[in-house]
């Protein structure tokens, strides 16, 4: 017996001019499908849909998003839809680019829908709108890997956590933030599992080809990147090091170089740019050692060597809790599709 209207679980999907298409729509896509389409594909039990998805925004007003992908909502939140689920997709921001001042109404309304029981979920960097919402404020939550200075600077109440693929805010698993870009198939199988039972979300996976993303988005994040600040000995440190971080004794010859006392450009090296000074140049080295990994065959050890650490079993370790993964596994997930 097919289910009733009653029946649904009804989830509303934010979308404004700055959503990604591709996540709004798959995410859509998907999530329409629980219930229904492995059964037509195999043909074994009658069709039935779960999850009914639609898309809410400022006004229901047709606009363009991202890449200019058309949206015409189905509601405003002035229509105060109600919905068990809300979902913020991701959104193409700058790296640098807050959401101060933008959607007043959209940010209040989330807030609302928290406060009065559904599930808020978001992906990729949808969970800036969150922050924005102060709905993540002291509690523990993740974006792109690429937004975490931005978490540090703008959302500083933000504990964010650049590792795992799921976050969960609350004990209740009602708040729940997703890590990189297509964060939304691990968040759309959570999803699913949690409203419509683990086997139809492994169905759907199976249906879609979805792969949970158990490692987490570590492997694909950059452990270095460019931080706009206006201290100019810290600049020339880091100049410095791009140059020379495979050299022994790097950080004590980078101090001599800055001609400050160490402890002093330690304090400035992390007010600047967010993190320790040990920890870039880690970063510069891990970086390096990727790149080795992805792009030629030589053994472990000698890039561990060749990137400044002459002892393999430090850089391994220190390989796998920067990245999530062994080097191994590295070479293993990323070589083949530079060598294709």
């Amino acid at each position: 017996m097919s289910t009733t209207e009653s029946a649904f679980v009804r989830a509303l999907i934010v979308a404004v001019p700055e959503t990604a298409g591709s996540a709004l729509y798959g995410m859509f896509d998907v999530l329409g499908a629980a219930g229904n389409l492995w059964q037509a594909l195999v043909r074994t039990e009658p069709e039935q849909r779960l999850i009914k998805p639609a898309i809410v925004s400022n006004t229901k007003r047709p606009f363009r998003c991202g890449n200019g992908i058309p949206v015409s909502p189905d509601y405003g939140v002035s229509d105060n839809p109600d919905a068990e689920i809300v979902i913020v997709p991701e959104v193409w921001l700058g790296p640098d680019e807050h959401l101060h001042g933008r959607y007043p109404k959209l940010m209040r309304w989330l807030d609302e829908k928290y406060r009065s029981g559904a599930y808020v979920y978001s992906a990729c960097s949808g969970s800036i709108f969150l922050a924005e919402a102060g709905l993540l404020d002291h509690l523990n939550a993740m974006s792109h890997w690429a937004y975490e200075d931005l978490f540090r600077t703008c959302y500083p109440k933000v504990r964010f956590q650049p590792g795992p693929n799921l976050v969960f805010a609350d004990n209740a698993g009602r708040l729940v933030t997703a890590g990189g870009t297509t964060s939304w198939h691990d968040l759309a199988i959570h999803i699913i599992s949690k409203h419509c039972g683990p086997g139809e979300a492994m169905k759907i996976a199976k249906a879609y080809l979805l792969k949970w993303h158990d490692e987490g988005q570590s492997p694909y994040a950059s452990l270095v990147r460019a931080n706009p600040h206006a201290d100019s000995v810290v600049r020339s440190c880091e100049d410095w090091l791009a140059d020379r971080f495979k050299e022994p004794n790097c950080v004590s010859r980078v101090v001599e170089q800055a001609n400050i006392p160490e402890r002093s450009l330690k304090r400035r090296f992390k007010a600047a740019t967010g993190r320790a000074l040990i920890d870039h140049v880690q970063g510069l080295r891990i970086e390096e050692a990727k790149r080795l990994l992805e792009t030629s065959t030589k053994p472990v050890e000698e890039i561990s060597a060749e990137v400044g650490y002459e002892e393999s079993g430090f850089f391994r370790r220190l390989f796998k809790r920067l990245s999530g993964i062994t080097p191994g596994q590295y070479r293993r997930m990323f070589q083949p599709i530079i060598t294709a």
